[in-house]
């Protein structure tokens, strides 16, 4: 039993699931706190594209 203790113990293949789970939250967490301001962002960088996709 000690020996099937120790071996959970040390055993880390969950680790990294738990690290892309908690990763995900953080940016889907920055997502909703900042989604105003990249909307913003993201609608002047397309705005630029199509103003000066006319002068290529």
């Amino acid at each position: 039993m000690k020996n099937l203790w120790y071996r959970f113990w040390k055993e880390e293949d969950g680790i990294g699931v738990v690290e892309m789970i908690l990763i995900l939250v953080v940016l889907i967490g920055l997502v909703i706190i900042f989604k105003s301001q990249l909307t913003t962002l993201v609608n002047n960088i397309f705005d630029k594209i199509t103003t000066q996709s006319g002068t290529i």
